[in-house]
């Protein structure tokens, strides 16, 4: 079955992407609707069998798709795959600092490990492969787009304060290249609660608290990866030209609930899958 894009048939057409995280969820939600689109991909992640996966389901769009494993916290390592990228790319022309992750926890329970753990994977890890790709390419060029992945922080995040503190530091990096790297654009997007694989790592014991998660979106239902995937797209394409230090927000409304303001039951807004 192929992608359903909202975008023009071949957009990308010849345009390389390098994508963290690509292997699964949001991630290879995004490689699928590039190649859908005509792009070469570079797909990295921790987990070799899992990026070979991804491009044994990419292969029917006819692409180029290259997969490197990486610890995106490991300098060196991600110094030797952006190199690797340029080579096989000829350029990035897209960089999707997608890559992350946290565990729930009381903030008085995390160790300073753990803290440094996931500020690493959700900032540190960002910022050296946007460097990377930078230096080794966008910059001599002065073209191309990054964007970085926050999550719903808005006024904190109770039970992720390692990772509220990783995307914020995220939200205000991006700011910052913005204005150092123009014209290079670099823009962040923030999903809500969205359905995707990356549910599936937290513990059992959460299950009945993610399971309530729609019922406190305003517009009715969890996100989709395909959702997330279109933004990221859109901050990629020509018509975002005009867009950087920008975070748009995927998440149906959930930042704006008021306690005092009862939003009744009426439905849900329509899922766009990429799927028919």
């Amino acid at each position: 079955m192929s992608y359903l894009s909202q975008f023009r048939p071949g957009l990308f057409a010849g345009q390389g992407f390098l994508i963290t995280g690509g292997g699964s969820g949001i991630g290879l939600a995004v490689a699928e609707e590039l190649a859908s689109l005509g792009a070469r991909l570079v797909l990295v992640g921790r987990k070799p069998e899992k990026l070979e996966a991804a491009r044994e389901a990419l292969a029917a769009y006819g692409g180029d798709v290259f997969c490197h494993a990486c610890d995106i916290r490991d300098e060196a390592r991600v110094k030797e795959v952006v190199a690797s990228a340029v080579a096989q790319l000829g350029h990035i022309d897209g960089l999707v600092n997608n890559a992350g992750g946290q565990f729930f926890s009381h903030a008085e329970d995390i160790s300073a490990n753990g803290f440094d753990a996931v500020v690493r994977n959700n900032l540190l890890g960002g910022f050296l492969f946007a460097r990377e790709v930078y230096l080794q390419s966008m910059k001599a060029r002065r073209a191309g787009a990054i964007v970085n992945m926050l999550a719903d922080m808005w006024g904190g995040m109770p039970g992720m304060a390692h990772s509220g503190a990783a995307r914020a530091g995220m939200l205000n990096l991006t700011q910052t290249l913005a204005y150092e790297w123009a014209p290079v654009r670099v823009n962040a997007v923030a999903p809500g609660w969205i359905e995707s694989s990356g549910m599936d790592s937290y513990p059992e014991q959460h299950r009945p608290m993610i399971e309530r998660f729609a019922e406190l979106v305003p517009v009715g239902r969890l996100g989709t990866v395909a959702e997330v995937a279109a933004s990221i797209v859109f901050l990629l394409s020509p018509a975002a030209a005009f867009i950087s230090g920008s975070v748009l927000r995927i998440d149906g409304a959930v930042p704006n609930r008021r306690e005092h303001w009862k939003v009744e039951p009426a439905g849900q807004t329509v899922p766009f899958t990429g799927r028919s």
